[in-house]
């Protein structure tokens, strides 16, 4: 990348700064797209791991630069490698942060898990694809409440992709989009947790025929 480009390099916390962020990385990302896919996929999932806010910038950005199907392949994976450091990360260092920051939620999360503990991944499906608990508790609080990583790992892959669609697909309207939380208005919100429900629904049938 030229210096004059370079010197205009910065994380996106305004969606005007994502705009002339989009401008000058478009013809970078044309010519050399393996380094900047490398330097996309480094910046999106140390991120992820330390929790620096902004991610949702570069998932624009990824369907901005991409389109819907390559924008969506990278940000489902740049957010699982991320989520799933930032689990292992917790597990050696994250309980103290966590009962810290969150203990009510914690102990919430603890007794929702052990209602469910035999339909655990719909459990997670149903968090990842819906905004009832922030990924980043998740993320964080996973370890310290025993869920296995495989579960973790398979909830990230499958229940981010609604939400990471959304994302992706207004990144290619960039221009006309005013607020980043237009993003998840009414309808949408609606949606995610219609899904959600869905893939609950093997928890909810099993509680109510235990208890019939």
């Amino acid at each position: 990348m030229p210096a004059a480009e370079y010197g205009d390099f910065r994380l996106p916390r305004t969606l005007s700064e994502l705009r002339v962020l989009k401008d000058h990385l478009a013809t970078f990302a044309k010519d050399y797209p393996t380094n900047f896919i490398l330097g996309y996929c480094s910046i999106y999932i140390f991120m992820q791991t330390f929790m620096i806010p902004g991610t949702i910038f570069m998932s624009l950005l990824a369907g901005a630069l991409f389109g819907v199907i390559r924008g969506l392949f990278l940000v489902v994976f740049n957010a699982t490698a991320g989520a799933s450091s930032c689990y292992f990360l917790s597990k050696f260092i994250g309980k103290p942060i966590v009962n810290w920051l969150w203990p009510e939620k914690l102990k919430y999360f603890q007794a929702e898990l052990a209602k469910r503990r035999e339909k655990l991944l719909n459990y997670m499906l149903f968090l990842r694809v819906t905004p009832s608990l922030p990924n980043l508790f998740i993320n964080l609080a996973s370890p310290i409440v025993d869920i296995p990583f495989h579960i973790f790992f398979l909830a990230t892959v499958l229940g981010l992709i609604p939400s990471s669609f959304i994302t992706v697909r207004a990144g290619l309207a960039l221009g006309d989009l005013k607020s980043v939380k237009d993003l998840y208005d009414f309808k949408t919100l609606s949606v995610l947790f219609l899904i959600g429900l869905l893939l609950l629904l093997p928890t909810l049938l099993k509680r109510k025929r235990i208890y019939e």
